[in-house]
Order: structure tokens, then sequence, then C-alpha cells
């Protein structure tokens, strides 16, 4: 059972393979486990049966390649990010669910909203920015104050509302600006100005 020439006989199926076929165990004399991968996972798989645990169907993907049990697909391992803990060194879900579940996360992490929630707020506004009216609605826009959600905004529009500060006054000022209204100021309080109505 030991390693010659880079060599290992696996004691489950008894054939020779490449020591880069077993997983590392400390525990063992040669740092290797005593089953090849394979064989390791298929015992695993059995004991799980034997336990009554439901157990996923393993899909044997071609070589360089790995099988997303979240979108089913077999993809290349440029398509996986890395995980130095797992055994293929490889993380469970391609970057591509990773991304979405990511997504999912933060939405509910940061504002209390699942994805359908968001959709629903979106379909509400004809899937666009309710500043602008013209770029598609993908930023969700919060009090950050409160953290109440407001609407979905395009990517400007929350972007230059969140540089006035949040600040309605800020904004009122700015229409008046663009609008060609002088801004003249009148002082009603020690720091506090209104502008002409």
């Amino acid at each position: 059972m030991g390693t010659e020439d880079g060599v290992k006989r696996c004691s489950r199926c008894k054939e020779h393979k490449p020591r880069a076929a077993f997983a590392q165990n400390k525990s063992m004399r040669d740092g290797l486990q005593a089953y090849c991968r394979e064989c390791a996972s298929a015992h695993h798989q059995q004991r799980q049966v034997a336990k009554g645990r439901n157990v996923r169907p393993r899909v044997d993907a071609p070589p360089g390649h790995k099988y997303c049990r979240t979108c089913g697909e077999i993809k290349p391992h440029s398509e996986w990010t890395r995980n130095r803990t797992a055994s293929d060194g490889l993380a469970t879900l391609c970057k591509s669910c990773k991304a979405v579940k990511g997504r999912q996360r933060h939405l509910e992490r940061n504002y209390g909203l699942t994805e359908a929630e968001r959709d629903a707020m979106v379909a509400s506004q004809m899937g666009l920015c309710v500043i602008c009216l013209k770029a598609p609605a993908v930023h969700v826009d919060h009090c950050h104050q409160t953290g109440r959600v407001r609407g979905v905004l395009c990517f400007n529009c929350n972007s230059a509302i969140g540089k006035l500060g949040d600040d309605p006054d800020a904004v009122r000022r700015a229409a008046a600006y663009l609008e060609g209204t002088p801004w003249k100021p009148t002082l009603v309080a020690p720091g506090v100005y209104q502008l002409p109505s």
C-alpha cells in the first residue's frame, strides 16, 4: 500500500494510481488517504445512504471541469473561484451562481428585501428609474437614517442624491439652479436660509 515512484495502491479498488488521485491525510505514514478520491467519495455516499440521508447523485465531469449542483451545468475550472480547504481546491458554486447568491444576501442584509420584492418594485416603476424616467432601475435606494427603502433608481440618479447628502433642500436648490432661478437666499434664522418662492 506504500507509494513508489509517485504511485499509490488504493486499498479499496486495489488499483495503482498517481499520488494526486489521493486526498491528504497527515496521520498516515505517506501523508495520503488509504482510499483514492473516487473510492472515498463512493464510500462516503454509501455511508450516507445507509444512515437514511438524502444523497445527491454524483456527476462525472471531464478533466479540467466541474459540475455545479446549483445551476446543474458542467463548467471549466476557470468558471470557479478557488477554495483551498476543498478537496479539489475549488468552490462549491460556480462564479455565476456565487454572484447570484451574493446579490440575494446583499439585498436581504442591507435592505431586508428578497429578489422577488425588489423585482416587484421595479415592475411597479415600469422598469425605469423614477427620477430620470429614462434609464433602467437597478440600484435600490434607501434612507440612510431610517433604512427605509424608497425605490429603485439608475446608478446616476442614486449617486446624485447620495452626493447631495439625501437632503431635499439641496435637491430643491439644484432644481432652482437648473431652472435659472437666481439663488438669493433669505436668512430666516442663524445659519438657516430660505429660497424665494
